[in-house]
Parts: structure tokens; sequence; C-alpha cells
């Protein structure tokens, strides 16, 4: 569903609330050019308290961080932002929905250097479903190991999410989808594996979980940490430091992808070898239904985690 079909009519540009058609930016802005932006995507989730934000504040944290290698002065307190993005999701009345801050050099002059430009602003908020399809939470995904690698943190910062760096994500997500793929696994400059396009991975083997650790290039994803978390309240050993090659894909018992978009989704095939029994695995099953109470608010653990709309 394209946005002309979703009912929403408001966004936060630069501290102006402006109707969805008018949150427009020039042709010649920076960050169009050059891929000078970060930015987050966020989950709210509806609940009988009403929408909830889901760790809001670690992904605030985040955007913060990822202006500092590009010495970008967000301009706004992070309550600012807060308010902000309330107020987009009241004005949209939107229940459950993606959240989208977004800050990136904009329009003055057009060398590399963007010191003469202002950092502009925005958060957007609609209605989006499961991100790699319907029925991908219950049957997984087929992938395929790209072609494409990662970029190192030698290169650019991995630990900042940044717009222009979306650019390797598409190419791999791309290629997998043209050879009839839902989505890729993006290996690093070593041949590691690294994580998906949009998501971070996880394996099982043997009872234990494993996850790439940061330094294999990765995303330091929410969502995985969120994992993380509920995979060691219920006694699993979790590696999320680890190093794991591209054959070990194909013997792993489960893998799953993790992100705020894909949620827990797991992966059925990689490159046609079918994983596991080929269908989503009882440790996967448990953290994914783990992951849905959590969100839901069907169990009242991590409430900290929560920042609800209608109590702010």
């Amino acid at each position: 569903m394209g946005f002309d079909d979703m009912d929403v009519s408001t966004i936060w540009m630069n501290g102006e609330y402006v109707d969805w058609d008018d949150a427009q930016i020039h042709v010649l802005s920076h960050g169009l050019h050059y891929g000078t932006g970060i930015f987050e995507g966020v989950r709210a989730y509806d609940t009988d308290r009403g929408p909830a934000i889901f760790r809001w504040e670690e992904h605030l944290e985040r955007l913060y961080n990822s202006a500092k290698p590009y010495n970008m002065d967000i301009g706004y307190t992070p309550e600012e932002l807060t308010e902000a993005t309330i107020e987009v999701i009241k004005r949209n009345d939107l229940d459950g929905c993606y959240i989208r801050p977004i800050a990136y050099y904009g329009y003055d002059s057009l060398g590399v250097s963007p010191q003469d430009n202002p950092t502009d602003i925005a958060i957007a908020a609609w209605p989006w479903g499961t991100y790699l399809g319907e029925d991908a939470l219950e049957n997984g995904v087929d992938v395929m190991v790209s072609s494409w690698r990662k970029h190192a943190s030698s290169q650019i910062p991995t630990n900042a999410k940044t717009t222009g760096l979306y650019v390797n994500s598409l190419l791999a997500g791309e290629e997998a989808r043209r050879n009839g793929y839902v989505e890729a696994i993006v290996l690093n400059k070593e041949g590691n594996v690294a994580e998906g396009p949009g998501e971070n991975l996880f394996m099982v083997r043997d009872g234990k979980i494993l996850t790439p650790g940061l330094s294999q290039s990765i995303l330091d994803g929410i969502t995985r940490d969120t994992v993380i978390t509920l995979a060691r309240e219920r006694g699993y050993e979790v590696d999320d430091s680890a190093v794991i090659s591209r054959g070990e894909l194909h013997t792993a018992d489960e893998l799953f992808f993790t992100g705020s978009a894909a949620e827990v989704t797991p992966i059925r095939k990689v490159d046609n070898v079918v994983i596991g029994e080929g269908t989503r695995g009882p440790v996967t099953e448990e953290l994914q239904t783990a992951f849905f109470d959590l969100v839901e608010r069907r169990t009242d653990d991590h409430e900290e985690w929560f920042t609800y709309v209608d109590e702010q």
C-alpha cells in the first residue's frame, strides 16, 4: 500500500506541523546529492493503553549518536522530538504505526563539505504492516547470500544509521528479489556473516543462540538487543559477539532476522538450502511469541521500554 492510499495528513518538519503533501525539500539539498542524512525506524504498537512507542529513548539516543561522525547539530532536544512525535501520531489518529525521524543537511551550497548547509529534520508516522510479507512471521522467508559486501567500519561508520549507506542495502535486497528470493544476507569484507539489508541475523545451533558481534560491520540493532535480552531471560546461552562463516548458515538448526520493521522473522532457506526442518523452529517461535507478547503488552515486563502516547 502506497502513501496515497493511507489516511495520514501531517508531518513535523523543522519545528512546524505541515500538511503531508507540503513536506518538501529543495532539489539541491545536500542530503539528496551526497546521502548526508541520519534516520531511525521505530514502531508504535496498539495496546489496551493506546499507542505505545517501543524503545523510543534508545532510538533517540542512536539518532543523536549517528549525528556525531557527520558533525551534525540536530538542533532540538530529545524532549522536543518526543513531543513532536507524539503529536504527529495523535494528529494522524494512528494506533499501531511506523515512525521515521530523519535529519539531513539541507539547502544552501552544494560542495561536498556541508559546513554552510542547515540541518533539517522531520518526523513522519504511518501504518505499516509486516515488512517481509504477511505470512513471513509464521512460515519464514527464503533468502540468498548477496554478492555485495557490507562496508567496513574503517570505511564508513557502521554504528551510524546513515541514509546514503542504504544504497548498499538496496543493491543486496534487489539482487535477491531479482533472483526470486524475499531478502538477502550480506557478508562483511572478511567474508563472514554481517546482517540483512535492514535486519540483524540470529542463528540457533545445538540450543545455543549466536548473532554477529559489532566488530562484524553490523548496525547495533535495538530489536537485536531486545531479543538477546528476552533469550537470556528464558535461560538461553547467547553469544552476541559471534563470528559466523557463510557455510555455517546452511548447517544451522534455525535462522531468523530481527529489526524494527522485520520484527522477528524466521528464515526458511538460504540459497535454496533448507534450514532445519524448513519451518519456523521452536527457539525462533518461542522468542517471536515472547517479543509480540511484550510489544503488544500482553505482559507487564520491561515497562521502561514503552512510551504511551495517550498518557503524555
